[in-house]
């Protein structure tokens, strides 16, 4: 293939393709399971005791994935954390969806994008744990499972991919950020495709009691902990801690084309169109919803579309009392209250820095199906929101043409991705 027409045709607002995706998730490891349990509005949440010598038991509400991670081989022969087991996994079912072969790719124009709010979280708790709880040695290989950029190498060893490979950590817009820098890099002409997504693996001891020291997550209601994460409710109490990786493959146009890539039930012609990130640059926790109607308003810009045409917006939906008013309240300003609003974290879970390719996922299986999915345990909005919420069950959206999801973090970062049809290469 020649490269150099590809590149050629780039272009700075571009759609950009997305080739093929991959899931280790809390709902379900292949798009079938996924959708089941998205558009059913199926929780995965269930409780979990959080034992520390030396501390009460706590009961915690999490959404845990079905997965055994000693069974990733990686390219590096190297020990893997759960987290990165994840990604890899995801990356290669990705790979295998878009058809991706040796070869179909020059591995200068293939790029790595990846985000993780905490990498390494699982192998960094195991080592203090050896540490100083048992006086045991640590393993020579302990720096390369927990460094930041760990899944980034994996992910480039795996796939040869000898363009950018670059870690985003920005807490939970970690991954949205990395899929969206993907999208730009497309659209400059650095690369022709990217592995871009995100994941994290938190349900260690250590993390879940940080995040539970915080008062963030929902305590769990009597014999019902799938309803423990209720977003957008008048009694929103906190989220679940969740976990997985879901990983995209992003390609231009053109090299599609040229490829020749072929897009099916679970492929369907689907595109990122439109990106932003900004700072709050406000609080360090509380979100501002000036600078969630900034970013919302600049992707719809990079998109070059303008708020009605966006069919179903894909919320941050956290379940803080703090965190759903500013975003009601940033929402209702962009897009009024006739833009149907789902929040998929009820079901699996905040996963934190992976949670924003996760929630993309659910935005792109929306607009493949033409069906928007509910936000669980919704049974009373708060009186204060005046949107239009997904809830009950799933609403049918004949002709939706875009999507749009948030995600906004702690720190000030704030990142929204629009995805939208595009023409089958």
């Amino acid at each position: 293939m020649n490269s150099g027409t590809a590149r050629s045709m780039h272009g700075a607002s571009a759609p950009v393709l997305v080739a093929g995706m991959g899931f280790v998730t809390p709902l379900g490891q292949t798009v079938d399971a996924f959708d089941d349990a998205l558009f059913n509005g199926r929780s995965a949440v269930r409780a979990r005791t959080l034992r520390i010598k030396g501390l009460d038991p706590v009961e915690l509400a999490v959404a845990a994935c079905e997965f055994e991670s000693a069974g990733v081989r990686s390219s590096s022969r190297l020990p893997l954390d759960r987290g990165t087991a994840m990604a890899l996994a995801a990356a290669c079912d990705a790979g295998a969806d878009a058809g991706l072969t040796p070869g179909s790719v020059e591995p200068e124009r293939l790029g790595i994008f990846w985000g993780s709010g905490l990498a390494g979280a699982g192998a960094f708790d195991d080592t203090t744990q050896a540490l100083y709880g048992e006086q045991r040695r640590m393993r020579p290989t302990t720096v390369l499972t927990v460094m930041p950029n760990a899944a980034v190498a994996e992910l480039a060893l795996q796939f040869g991919a000898q363009g950018a490979a670059i870690a985003y950590a920005c807490a939970c817009a970690s991954s949205a950020v990395a899929i969206g820098e993907a999208m730009r890099a497309i659209r400059g002409g650095w690369i022709d495709v990217a592995i871009a997504g995100g994941h994290d693996a938190m349900l260690t001891p250590g993390v879940m009691a940080s995040w539970h020291a915080m008062r963030v997550t929902a305590p769990l209601p009597p014999g019902a902990p799938e309803s423990a994460c209720r977003p957008f409710s008048s009694d929103r109490a906190g989220f679940a801690l969740g976990e997985g990786a879901v990983a995209l493959v992003l390609e231009s146009e053109a090299h599609a084309r040229a490829r020749k890539a072929t897009r099916e039930s679970t492929r369907a012609p689907l595109a990122l169109v439109g990106y932003a990130t900004n700072c709050d640059a406000t609080h360090i926790t509380n979100p501002d919803a000036c600078g969630q109607v900034r970013a919302m308003h600049a992707a719809l810009r990079d998109a070059g579309i303008a708020p009605a045409q966006v069919g179903n917006i894909n919320a941050h939906g956290t379940a803080t009392r703090a965190g759903d008013a500013a975003e009601a309240a940033s929402v209702r300003e962009v897009f009024g209250n006739a833009t149907p609003v789902s929040a998929t974290k009820a079901i699996h879970g905040h996963v934190l820095g992976g949670g924003g390719a996760m929630e993309l996922a659910a935005a792109l299986r929306t607009l493949a199906r033409g069906l928007l999915p509910p936000t669980a345990n919704l049974r009373l909005p708060d009186a204060a929101f005046d949107l239009d919420f997904v809830r009950g069950e799933a609403r049918e959206a004949r002709g939706l043409r875009y999507v749009l999801s948030n995600s906004f973090a702690f720190g000030g970062t704030n990142a929204v991705l629009v995805a939208g049809r595009a023409t089958n290469p």
